[in-house]
């Protein structure tokens, strides 16, 4: 299985979970029954964890997020780098086996992936504070 492509998943899944204002349960079963990724790759318990954990802790974890954005309100950065920012700050707070400095580097390596050069040190920089001040 693979971890790395098990996050990417994560952060689709949570990101179509945001715009969908679908839970966590209802946006697995559709992943499952509609992919064309070969899942046997995929640490489907891991994603399940994540999607779960976020939509169980998305206002502790806005809130969180929030603390450390200047001069931004949450709703004004866009909605991949909210998912990024919401799997890491999850992994960095809530899940003891991914070390936080794993945790951010993955974060960024899907902001270079799916979001643009800027909001590399902002998503590196809140999820630095984050770790810090946990």
């Amino acid at each position: 299985m693979n971890r790395k492509r098990s996050r990417e998943t994560a952060l689709e899944l949570t990101f179509q979970m945001m715009i969908n204002k679908e839970s966590s349960e209802e946006t697995m079963e559709n992943f499952i029954e509609n992919t064309d990724y070969d899942i046997s790759e995929l640490d489907l318990d891991y994603i399940k964890l994540i999607l779960k954990g976020i939509d169980s802790n998305k206002e502790k974890l806005d809130t969180e997020i929030e603390k450390y954005m200047v001069n931004w309100k949450i709703q004004r950065i866009s909605r991949i780098d909210h998912a990024i920012l919401r799997i890491g700050c999850y992994e960095i707070l809530l899940l003891e086996d991914v070390p936080y400095k794993v945790a951010i580097n993955e974060a960024l390596e899907l902001t270079r992936k799916y979001s643009d050069e800027k909001s590399i040190s902002f998503i590196n920089g809140i999820l630095d504070n984050i770790n810090k001040n946990k």
